[in-house]
């Protein structure tokens, strides 16, 4: 018997021993091709030499050092490469072990912010239904997914939920693109108004909303807005690269692709690739200067801040992402997927989007594809294709409760950067059999 505490108990699960490339292998040999990457954290595959080796190298020499005493040189390298990188005025770089720690630190200092400068009556955070932000009681606060937060719902404090850029439900039929996202990012504006422009400390949202909507980007100009509303009324704009960030859609950071600079930004996950547990929070000089100049101390900390060995994995794995181009590759191979999804899966009477960027990729599931009517959630579709596709060989992520906590279906795809083209007519075909199996069952 198993004294681990499974995360699910009904899900009874393999034992994984070891890797090769895109594929983990369990103890009677079976092979899975990681057609998820986890959850959008293999970036690299499973069996990078470069990343292995930084992280035997840094044992040996540095394994830990607590933070309140020391520094480590690849802490201070890792962010001088993420800040060269980084979009606008990002300038400072705090590392956590993940992306719920990422999320808890970003809404601490945008309220330590706000104080530091004389506004202690800054107090609301507004975010978006069916977004996911971690499962931490900070992170989940400024989640949507009414169904992750029911049960501890007296445990969060007060956040805004306003309306997720879904354009593929939510737009009107004689409305354009660009004016739905205007007429969606507006909300932002009506909301702070209601709230009162000197209680609202900032706004939260995801470039690409990834596990609760399944891959849905925002349509442009919708970003553009959001800033806009922000800078007029002093509201910090935090984005939440955890899933969709460093090079999953095409860009190191996925903000790139929509031409807006947050304030404070996330990312963990492909951060570490699944090396090493990691996450970090980019941060604007400004909001810097007013801690430095202020109390000079982020009320906030966690004992592995910045662990040596951590860094030396996450280091090595942003070094291989630009050394070898792999952002690119990730922008290519992404748009080689979506063709091979849509000639697969385009005709198919239960698939009703196909949407993504580079390669992360979400495929919504629909009872019906004229009127987009979901599935009877009793049904239990995502975790039947979940089950099949697992059965086939593949790993993939759907989830269930993609419209409303409850109702909708999705999968979402994010596989590792080096795979090859036979790779993807491999996700593609068995995705396609686990989505039909699944229907097809009572």
């Amino acid at each position: 018997m198993s004294h681990v505490f499974p995360r699910n108990k009904m899900n009874t699960v393999p034992l994984a021993v070891s890797t090769e490339g895109c594929f983990i292998v369990d103890s009677d040999g079976r092979r899975y091709f990681d057609g998820s990457g986890g959850a959008a954290i293999s970036s690299l595959g499973h069996s990078n030499a470069r990343v292995v080796t930084a992280v035997q190298d840094q044992v040996t020499k540095l394994a830990f050092a607590h933070t309140s005493f020391f520094t480590s040189e690849p802490a201070e390298e890792l962010a001088n490469l993420l800040i060269k990188n980084a979009p606008g005025t990002l300038d400072k770089v705090y590392f956590v072990s993940g992306g719920s720690e990422a999320i808890e630190a970003a809404l601490k200092l945008a309220r330590q912010y706000h104080i530091e400068n004389g506004q202690p009556e800054r107090r609301h955070f507004i975010s978006r239904r069916q977004s996911y932000h971690g499962n931490t009681l900070g992170a989940l606060a400024v989640g949507g997914n009414e169904w992750r937060r029911q049960q501890f719902s007296p445990l969060l404090f007060n956040v805004s939920h306003i309306a997720p850029c879904y354009e593929y439900v939510n737009r009107d039929k004689n409305e354009s693109s660009f004016d739905y996202g205007q007429r969606v990012a507006q909300e932002l504006e009506d909301e702070i108004l209601q709230l009162g422009p000197e209680t609202v400390i900032a706004f939260i949202a995801e470039p690409v909303v990834g596990a609760t909507l399944g891959a849905v980007p925002a349509v442009e100009g919708y970003f553009g807005k959001v800033r806009e509303i922000c800078d007029k009324y002093g509201v910090l704009l935090i984005l939440d690269e955890v899933m969709c960030g460093m090079g999953r859609t095409g860009h190191l950071f996925a903000c790139e692709a929509d031409n807006v600079i947050p304030d404070i930004l996330c990312i963990a996950k492909g951060l570490g690739a699944g090396y090493q547990p990691i996450g970090a929070m980019l941060c604007s000089a400004s909001i810097y200067h007013a801690i430095e100049n202020g109390t000079g101390f982020f009320q906030h900390g966690h004992s592995y801040l910045g662990h040596p060995v951590a860094v030396a994995a996450a280091l090595a794995v942003v070094k291989e992402l630009l050394d070898k181009s792999l952002i690119d590759r990730s922008k290519v191979m992404g748009d080689k997927l979506e063709n091979a999804l849509f000639s697969k899966l385009g005709q198919n009477p239960h698939v009703g989007d196909i949407r993504g960027r580079g390669l992360f990729r979400g495929v919504e599931l629909v009872y019906e594809r004229e009127t987009k009517t979901p599935f009877d959630p009793d049904r239990s579709i995502a975790a039947k294709v979940k089950a099949t596709a697992f059965d086939f060989g593949l790993l993939c992520y759907p989830m269930a409760g993609t419209r409303d906590g409850r109702h909708g279906d999705h999968v979402l795809l994010a596989p590792p950067f080096i795979l090859e083209d036979t790779h993807i007519d491999l996700i593609v075909d068995t995705l396609s059999k686990a989505i039909d199996a699944a229907i097809l069952e009572p």
